[in-house]
């Protein structure tokens, strides 16, 4: 299943922000802004419908910027484009997982014969425990 099955393209709609990164890149991250910081205004888009757009911010009200935006950070690789391409990535997976409708669990009767071999092996647990037991002592009491 594809992600645009579900949720369509965002790309238009992403604000991205770019910055000196603290990840791979040697001297190369002193003088190149190779993170991406993508943030994505929920309540704003004209591309997700008002049912998508409650689902998205009841279930990642949590982790959303102002109660509306959601970002994703990514400073992964030493390339700009690749960072941006990891962020629209992570940000379609958090869509596409929010939107996924939850399956119920169906209830399922424990079958007969496993229940009997259940019972059959605490009886013969039993009658091992029975077997280790002193002859003639008195059990009962302390």
């Amino acid at each position: 299943m594809s992600v645009l099955s579900i949720i369509p393209d965002l790309r238009r709609e992403f604000e991205f922000i770019t910055s000196r990164s603290g990840g791979p890149g040697g001297q190369n991250t002193n003088k190149t802004e190779t993170k991406v910081i993508l943030r994505f205004n929920i309540s704003s888009s004209t591309l997700l419908t008002d049912e998508q757009k409650e689902t998205l911010l009841s279930k990642l009200e949590f982790t959303l910027i102002e109660g509306c935006i959601l970002s994703c950070t990514s400073q992964k690789f030493r390339s700009q484009l690749q960072n941006k391409e990891h962020c629209i990535e992570k940000c379609h997976q958090i869509l596409l997982s929010a939107l996924t409708p939850i399956k119920k669990r169906i209830k399922t009767k424990v079958p007969k014969a496993v229940n009997e071999k259940r019972l059959l092996t605490k009886r013969i647990n039993a009658s091992q425990k029975l077997q280790r037991r002193k002859i003639g002592g008195n059990h009962l009491n302390p």
